[in-house]
């Protein structure tokens, strides 16, 4: 295996960005494996969820909201806490933030060090990064489990199904429209990262998406799927990849074999079949160590700091 370059710092090819409508009231903007943003438009206002990596990027949004619509954007929701998702919200202006309780905690443990970490991981993500006020995102609205937003006569739920890509993913759901943004919860030719997960709940929280029958759905990165058949397509591969990864790695790490082994054993089982899915050598070794501590002896995530991504990628790539 050749030396490869840290993360993302091999990919500096600018993407294409398709603006698609889902429904009388949902859009998707995706950007060719980049990561997508969901639109809601209501009877009286707009719902933006997950906001791009810094404002400079929400900016292009924006300017597609408002080919479409001219209603006031009063809600962003975070999806989860990951800083490619969040640090462009200012650009909104929103009246409120939404997030999960579980996001919360996380941005108040691991926040400022997410940041650090991702900005390290993804320059071309990161343009204009000093447009992304100081400090973290912080939301201004939380909840546990369910809640319900009223766009005038527009029913948008917000859901927290259970953990996968973190501890605090939620989707948003129109029921009206069997409309679905999952966040990165599900990815669609695309790999899912998984350094923040659990692997044992992920595919159940899957299939509790599943349960809801979306006719269509934003993915966390991807085309946007459109139809029964499609859908389940991006909700099977995301669970196979997250399946087959942590069935590999406990299955080394029950053997007695050391992270490195387990990793070149795992990467070389899954290339074949999702090697050609955007970021899969950005991912592995972060996914990898991720489900070996949970195979073995951490069951929560431990924190991503800038220092612990080059000593990691050293150790399993250098």
């Amino acid at each position: 295996m050749t030396t490869k370059k840290f993360a993302s710092h091999a990919d500096l090819e600018e993407k294409q960005v398709t603006f698609t409508k889902l429904s009388d009231h949902a859009y998707a903007y995706t950007a060719e494996g980049d990561p997508n943003t969901g639109i809601i438009v209501g009877d009286d206002a707009v719902l933006v969820a997950d906001t791009q990596a810094t404002p400079a990027m929400a900016a292009d949004v924006i300017r597609r909201i408002r080919e479409v619509t001219d209603k006031p954007i009063k809600y962003v929701v975070l999806t989860h806490y990951h800083a490619v998702r969040v640090l462009g919200a200012s650009a909104y202006k929103p009246q409120q933030i939404i997030a999960s309780q579980d996001t919360y905690d996380l941005i108040v443990e691991r926040g400022e060090a997410d940041k650090a970490s991702e900005i390290g991981r993804f320059p071309r993500l990161f343009q204009n990064v000093e447009t992304v006020p100081a400090g973290v995102t912080w939301p201004t609205i939380t909840f546990t489990g369910r809640m319900t937003l009223w766009l005038g006569k527009l029913e948008v739920q917000i859901l927290q199904l259970g953990r996968g890509h973190t501890k605090g993913d939620i989707v948003v759901w129109l029921p009206q429209d069997r409309v679905l943004l999952s966040g990165d919860l599900v990815e669609f030719d695309a790999t899912p990262y998984a350094g923040d997960a659990y692997f044992q709940d992920w595919p159940q929280t899957l299939d509790n998406i599943a349960a809801l029958n979306p006719l269509a759905l934003v993915p966390g990165r991807g085309p946007a799927l459109v139809g029964e058949a499609n859908v389940a397509a991006g909700l099977a591969g995301t669970k196979g990849f997250v399946s087959e990864l942590f069935a590999s790695v406990k299955a080394g790490a029950a053997g007695g074999k050391d992270l490195r082994t387990v990793y070149r054993e795992t990467f070389d089982k899954l290339r074949p079949k999702y090697g050609k899915w955007v970021i899969f050598d950005h991912c592995m070794p972060f996914d990898v160590t991720r489900a070996y501590d949970e195979a073995t002896r951490f069951p929560h995530p431990r924190i991503w700091t800038a220092e612990r991504d080059q000593q990691m990628w050293q150790s399993l790539e250098g």
